[in-house]
């Protein structure tokens, strides 16, 4: 006797086979139900066989009443299809629909959410033997203690991003129950955790993140420490999110309060900056008529420099405040060619007393752009000056400008020494020098980090181009003025309408920096 192979029942087939004998079930019980309406009806005379009218009304009665029952069964039996779903999903069968996830709406609404809990983990649950289980345990118990003893954080999310694991070096807040321990970090001036790993779940499978300089507390707390992390994403895995936490408060901290005197530093400074500033004013409007052309010019280029100076320290308290996602600005409506040309000479001194040429292009029919005057010329002209700074000898600075979709990106090039590869993902970091510029060029370190933060503070982003030996190109982007007007309008100029977190990217191939 030839054996039969039976096949195994898939559990993808159940939800189709319900689905049809239920609806030839409704749909019959329908009709037998109105056919013997309808004899009744006839039989008792309350409606005429011969009237069309009365048949049509029965007719659209009984058709009624199987659309309503047939949404009926749709509604009802929705949670059994989702369910079907998932366990087609946990078995491992193949199939076109999408296993439900535990946020949706529907599963929210139908309280489904700890039913799908228990069948997703249970489908996930392996069972090993004793002896393995015993093994499991010794080797989980060993790693726990070896992770426990490092130097670095270890965080593990699970899909619903909640702490499953974290070790005695994770920052987590104290306030935060045991059962459900919560992360104690500020994101001041990065896409925060929480926000990228919306963006994971959204666009990526795997995925990974680094970032620098995240502190656990603000400014003037105790027990304020700084972190280096790293965030690695893998979709579908039993552990998705896992956290790496390296403590770098001995390295960053001293910058940070390096920052912070020199924020103090330039508040003092404010006094006496804006007492000169009102006798230049008032000695500008009493020797009218009393001096000549040049000594008039000479008075307008003091007050110029005089208020230049006054904005500059207003940007460096804004950029100790930058961390804290605090960076004021007020935007009007101007052109970049009016911008520099508020700095033109201040620049063309600089350049030439280096010897350096200036090319300008900046074309007068570039459109307005959203912008702090003062502010985007201290961008202006920390841009040049590196330039002037890092280029050699009679080499020419070209200061550009052109339209790209709602934006104007505006480039500072110079071909003086350029810069290696591994310098430019730190290049925009507050105090940030390189070996040999240190060794060579005078500076802080806070030019780059102060223009980045005006650029952003703008709703614009800053990148910079570069090759060893063959020069620069440092360029960043402003909003245009009627891209924006009616955000601006609604509320009188406040930048905090388009401010938005950029997080940089370095392409290592082709020696670039965004951010």
């Amino acid at each position: 006797m030839a054996q039969i192979n039976q096949q195994p029942e898939l559990v993808r087939e159940y939800w189709p086979r319900y689905r049809r004998r239920a609806i030839v079930a409704l749909v019959g019980s329908q009709t037998l139900a109105v056919s013997g309406l309808v004899a009744g009806l006839v039989y008792f005379r309350l409606i005429e066989v011969e009237n069309p009218m009365s048949l049509l009304l029965v007719g659209a009665a009984a058709l009624a009443f199987v659309l309503i029952a047939l949404l009926a069964f749709i509604s009802l039996t929705r949670p059994l299809k989702i369910i079907s779903d998932a366990l087609t999903y946990t078995a491992g069968e193949q199939t076109t629909s999408t296993p439900p996830h535990l946020n949706n709406q529907l599963v929210k609404h139908t309280g489904l959410r700890p039913l799908l809990e228990t069948i997703y983990r249970t489908g996930k649950e392996e069972k090993p033997s004793p002896t393995k289980q015993q093994a499991s345990t010794k080797t989980t118990d060993g790693l726990t203690d070896a992770i426990n003893q490092a130097y670095v954080g270890l965080a593990l999310m699970d899909d619903q991003h909640h702490i499953i694991f974290a070790n005695a070096h994770v920052p987590l807040q104290s306030a935060a129950p045991k059962d459900n321990p919560r992360l104690e970090l500020e994101f001041y001036t990065d896409t925060s955790l929480d926000e990228w790993l919306a963006e994971c779940e959204e666009k990526a499978v795997n995925a990974k993140k680094t970032w620098s300089r995240v502190v656990n507390k603000p400014a003037g707390a105790e027990g304020r420490k700084f972190y280096d992390i790293v965030a690695s994403y893998h979709k579908g895995s039993k552990v998705p999110v896992s956290l790496v936490f390296v403590e770098k408060t001995e390295a960053y901290a001293p910058e940070d309060d390096d920052l912070n005197f020199i924020a103090f530093a330039a508040h003092e400074l404010r006094g006496p900056v804006t007492v000169i500033r009102g006798y230049l004013d008032t000695l500008n409007d009493e020797l009218q008529g009393t001096i000549n052309l040049e000594q008039q010019e000479l008075f307008l280029r003091l007050i110029v420099s005089a208020n230049r100076l006054s904005s500059y320290i207003n940007n460096i308290l804004n950029s100790a405040r930058y961390d804290r996602r605090h960076l004021q600005v007020h935007l009007v409506e101007t052109t970049i060619a009016d911008i520099y040309h508020s700095i033109a000479d201040d620049m063309e001194m600089r350049a030439s007393s280096q010897q350096r040429l200036l090319s300008i292009d900046l074309p007068a029919h570039l459109p307005s752009i959203a912008a702090d005057p003062a502010s985007i010329g201290e961008v202006l002209g920390n841009l040049i000056d590196n330039a002037v700074k890092y280029s050699s000898e009679g080499g020419v600075i070209r200061v550009s400008a052109e339209q790209k979709g709602n934006s104007l990106e505006v480039e500072v090039e110079d071909h003086g020494i350029g810069m290696p590869a591994n310098v430019l993902s730190n290049l925009f970091h507050k105090f940030y020098r390189s070996h040999r510029s240190r060794e060579t060029v005078a500076g802080t370190g806070i030019g780059l980090y102060i223009s980045k933060a005006i650029v952003e503070s703008h709703g614009g982003t800053m990148a910079v181009r570069s090759v060893e030996g063959s020069g620069s190109t440092f360029s960043f982007t402003l909003p245009l003025y009627a891209s924006v007007a009616d955000k601006l309008q609604k509320d009188g100029g406040d930048n905090r309408v388009l401010i938005s977190n950029h997080s940089g990217s370095w392409i290592k191939n082709h020696g670039t920096m965004r951010g």
